[in-house]
Protein backbone atom coordinates (compact mmCIF):
# COMPACT_ATOMS: atom_id res chain seq x y z
CA UNK A 1 0.00 0.00 0.00
CA UNK A 2 0.99 3.60 -0.58
CA UNK A 3 -0.51 6.67 1.09
CA UNK A 4 -0.35 9.86 -0.94
CA UNK A 5 -0.07 12.49 1.74
CA UNK A 6 1.10 15.95 2.78
CA UNK A 7 1.62 17.53 6.18
CA UNK A 8 -0.59 20.54 6.83
CA UNK A 9 -3.95 19.98 5.11
CA UNK A 10 -6.68 18.51 7.35
CA UNK A 11 -7.93 15.58 5.26
CA UNK A 12 -4.64 13.65 5.18
CA UNK A 13 -4.09 14.52 8.84
CA UNK A 14 -7.23 12.55 9.74
CA UNK A 15 -5.63 9.46 8.22
CA UNK A 16 -2.22 10.04 9.83
CA UNK A 17 -3.71 10.49 13.32
CA UNK A 18 -5.83 7.37 12.80
CA UNK A 19 -2.80 5.35 11.69
CA UNK A 20 -0.81 6.60 14.69
CA UNK A 21 -3.57 5.52 17.07
CA UNK A 22 -3.64 2.08 15.42
CA UNK A 23 0.15 1.83 15.43
CA UNK A 24 0.20 1.10 11.69
CA UNK A 25 2.95 2.25 9.32
CA UNK A 26 2.27 2.68 5.60
CA UNK A 27 4.62 3.85 2.84
CA UNK A 28 3.95 7.52 2.16
CA UNK A 29 4.36 9.59 -0.98
CA UNK A 30 4.44 13.39 -0.63
CA UNK A 31 2.08 15.33 -2.91
CA UNK A 32 2.76 19.02 -2.43
CA UNK A 33 -0.59 20.58 -3.26
CA UNK A 34 0.79 24.04 -2.45
CA UNK A 35 2.95 23.63 -5.54
CA UNK A 36 -0.02 22.13 -7.44
CA UNK A 37 1.55 18.68 -7.59
CA UNK A 38 -1.96 17.19 -7.64
CA UNK A 39 -2.23 18.37 -11.26
CA UNK A 40 0.83 16.38 -12.35
CA UNK A 41 -0.21 13.74 -14.92
CA UNK A 42 1.06 10.83 -12.82
CA UNK A 43 -1.03 11.79 -9.79
CA UNK A 44 -4.08 13.02 -11.72
CA UNK A 45 -4.24 9.65 -13.46
CA UNK A 46 -4.04 7.90 -10.09
CA UNK A 47 -6.69 10.17 -8.53
CA UNK A 48 -8.76 12.19 -11.02
CA UNK A 49 -10.38 13.99 -8.07
CA UNK A 50 -6.98 15.66 -7.52
CA UNK A 51 -7.27 15.37 -3.74
CA UNK A 52 -5.23 13.97 -0.89
CA UNK A 53 -5.11 11.66 0.89
CA UNK A 54 -5.26 8.80 -1.55
CA UNK A 55 -4.52 5.21 -0.58
CA UNK A 56 -3.28 2.95 -3.37
CA UNK A 57 -3.86 -0.70 -2.53
CA UNK A 58 -1.61 -3.52 -3.68
CA UNK A 59 -3.99 -4.46 -6.51
CA UNK A 60 -4.08 -0.88 -7.84
CA UNK A 61 -7.40 0.10 -6.26
CA UNK A 62 -7.32 3.71 -5.06
CA UNK A 63 -9.35 5.08 -2.15
CA UNK A 64 -9.69 8.86 -2.19
CA UNK A 65 -11.82 9.68 0.87
CA UNK A 66 -10.41 9.91 4.39
CA UNK A 67 -13.18 7.95 6.06
CA UNK A 68 -13.04 5.19 3.44
CA UNK A 69 -9.30 4.91 4.09
CA UNK A 70 -9.85 4.83 7.85
CA UNK A 71 -12.49 2.11 7.51
CA UNK A 72 -10.24 0.03 5.25
CA UNK A 73 -7.36 0.27 7.73
CA UNK A 74 -9.75 -0.74 10.52
CA UNK A 75 -10.74 -3.86 8.57
CA UNK A 76 -7.18 -4.83 7.72
CA UNK A 77 -5.80 -4.01 11.17
CA UNK A 78 -8.68 -4.74 13.58
CA UNK A 79 -6.63 -4.54 16.79
CA UNK A 80 -7.49 -1.54 18.95
CA UNK A 81 -10.79 -0.85 17.16
CA UNK A 82 -11.57 2.83 16.65
CA UNK A 83 -14.93 2.35 14.93
CA UNK A 84 -16.50 0.63 17.95
CA UNK A 85 -16.79 -2.85 19.42
CA UNK A 86 -20.55 -3.40 19.11
CA UNK A 87 -23.27 -2.66 16.56
CA UNK A 88 -24.55 0.18 18.74
CA UNK A 89 -21.12 1.72 19.21
CA UNK A 90 -20.39 1.51 15.49
CA UNK A 91 -23.73 3.17 14.67
CA UNK A 92 -23.19 6.00 17.17
CA UNK A 93 -19.66 6.63 15.91
CA UNK A 94 -20.82 6.64 12.28
CA UNK A 95 -23.61 9.05 13.21
CA UNK A 96 -21.07 11.44 14.73
CA UNK A 97 -18.72 11.09 11.77
CA UNK A 98 -21.51 12.43 9.55
CA UNK A 99 -22.18 15.33 11.94
CA UNK A 100 -18.48 16.18 12.13
CA UNK A 101 -18.12 16.13 8.34
CA UNK A 102 -21.25 18.12 7.51
CA UNK A 103 -21.46 20.56 10.42
CA UNK A 104 -17.74 20.91 11.14
CA UNK A 105 -15.33 20.08 8.37
CA UNK A 106 -17.52 21.29 5.51
CA UNK A 107 -18.44 24.45 7.40
CA UNK A 108 -14.76 25.36 7.70
CA UNK A 109 -14.11 24.48 4.07
CA UNK A 110 -17.09 26.63 3.06
CA UNK A 111 -15.69 29.58 5.00
CA UNK A 112 -12.13 29.29 3.71
CA UNK A 113 -12.73 28.36 0.08
CA UNK A 114 -15.25 31.15 -0.43
CA UNK A 115 -13.09 33.91 1.07
CA UNK A 116 -9.37 33.13 0.74
CA UNK A 117 -7.72 34.77 -2.30
CA UNK A 118 -5.68 31.67 -3.11
CA UNK A 119 -8.93 29.74 -3.63
CA UNK A 120 -10.31 32.14 -6.22
CA UNK A 121 -12.23 29.99 -8.72
CA UNK A 122 -11.36 26.95 -6.56
CA UNK A 123 -14.29 27.11 -4.14
CA UNK A 124 -14.67 23.32 -4.31
CA UNK A 125 -12.00 20.63 -4.45
CA UNK A 126 -11.60 18.60 -7.59
CA UNK A 127 -10.80 19.15 -11.26
CA UNK A 128 -13.40 21.85 -11.97
CA UNK A 129 -13.06 25.60 -11.43
CA UNK A 130 -15.87 26.84 -9.18
CA UNK A 131 -16.39 30.53 -8.39
CA UNK A 132 -16.38 31.78 -4.80
CA UNK A 133 -19.60 33.02 -3.19
CA UNK A 134 -18.82 35.49 -0.42
CA UNK A 135 -22.12 34.91 1.41
CA UNK A 136 -21.25 31.23 1.71
CA UNK A 137 -18.00 32.27 3.38
CA UNK A 138 -19.94 34.28 5.95
CA UNK A 139 -22.36 31.42 6.51
CA UNK A 140 -19.45 29.04 7.00
CA UNK A 141 -18.15 31.17 9.86
CA UNK A 142 -21.57 31.07 11.54
CA UNK A 143 -21.77 27.31 11.09
CA UNK A 144 -18.40 26.83 12.78
CA UNK A 145 -19.77 28.53 15.88
CA UNK A 146 -22.80 26.26 15.90
CA UNK A 147 -20.53 23.24 15.50
CA UNK A 148 -18.54 24.28 18.57
CA UNK A 149 -21.76 24.70 20.56
CA UNK A 150 -23.11 21.29 19.54
CA UNK A 151 -19.85 19.50 20.34
CA UNK A 152 -19.71 21.26 23.69
CA UNK A 153 -23.22 20.04 24.52
CA UNK A 154 -22.30 16.46 23.60
CA UNK A 155 -19.09 16.60 25.63
CA UNK A 156 -20.99 17.85 28.66
CA UNK A 157 -22.53 14.36 28.78
CA UNK A 158 -19.62 12.20 27.64
CA UNK A 159 -15.84 11.99 28.00
CA UNK A 160 -15.37 11.63 24.27
CA UNK A 161 -17.39 12.62 21.24
CA UNK A 162 -19.15 9.28 20.72
CA UNK A 163 -19.24 8.12 24.35
CA UNK A 164 -16.75 7.01 26.98
CA UNK A 165 -14.16 5.57 24.59
CA UNK A 166 -11.74 7.42 22.34
CA UNK A 167 -12.69 6.68 18.74
CA UNK A 168 -12.31 7.79 15.15
CA UNK A 169 -14.98 10.40 15.93
CA UNK A 170 -12.44 12.09 18.23
CA UNK A 171 -9.77 11.89 15.54
CA UNK A 172 -11.94 13.61 12.95
CA UNK A 173 -13.45 16.11 15.39
CA UNK A 174 -9.97 17.16 16.55
CA UNK A 175 -8.91 17.79 12.96
CA UNK A 176 -12.11 19.74 12.23
CA UNK A 177 -11.68 21.93 15.32
CA UNK A 178 -8.03 22.61 14.47
CA UNK A 179 -8.97 23.23 10.83
CA UNK A 180 -11.22 26.06 12.03
CA UNK A 181 -8.10 28.01 13.02
CA UNK A 182 -7.42 28.46 9.31
CA UNK A 183 -10.69 30.41 9.21
CA UNK A 184 -9.51 32.37 12.27
CA UNK A 185 -12.06 30.62 14.48
CA UNK A 186 -11.16 29.07 17.83
CA UNK A 187 -13.09 27.43 20.64
CA UNK A 188 -14.85 30.16 22.67
CA UNK A 189 -14.31 30.29 26.42
CA UNK A 190 -18.01 29.53 26.94
CA UNK A 191 -17.47 26.01 25.53
CA UNK A 192 -15.69 24.64 28.61
CA UNK A 193 -16.46 21.00 27.84
CA UNK A 194 -15.06 21.30 24.35
CA UNK A 195 -11.96 23.03 25.70
CA UNK A 196 -11.45 20.20 28.21
CA UNK A 197 -11.79 17.55 25.53
CA UNK A 198 -9.59 19.41 23.05
CA UNK A 199 -6.75 19.73 25.56
CA UNK A 200 -6.97 16.02 26.37
CA UNK A 201 -7.03 14.68 22.81
CA UNK A 202 -4.39 17.17 21.66
CA UNK A 203 -2.04 15.78 24.30
CA UNK A 204 -2.19 12.28 22.81
CA UNK A 205 0.99 11.41 20.86
CA UNK A 206 -1.09 10.69 17.74
CA UNK A 207 -2.28 14.31 17.53
CA UNK A 208 1.12 15.41 16.22
CA UNK A 209 1.17 12.82 13.42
Amino acid sequence: MKLYDMSGPPSPRRVRVFLAEKGVEIERVEVNIREKAQFNPEFSKLNPRLTIPALELDDGTVLTESEAIQRYIEEVYPDKPLFGDTAQERAIITNWLRIIDIDGYLAVAEAIRNTAPNFENRALTGPRNIAQISDLGKRGIERIGYFFEDLDAQLAKHTYVAGEKYSVADVNALVAVDFAKMAKQSIPSSCSNLLRWHAEVSARPSASA
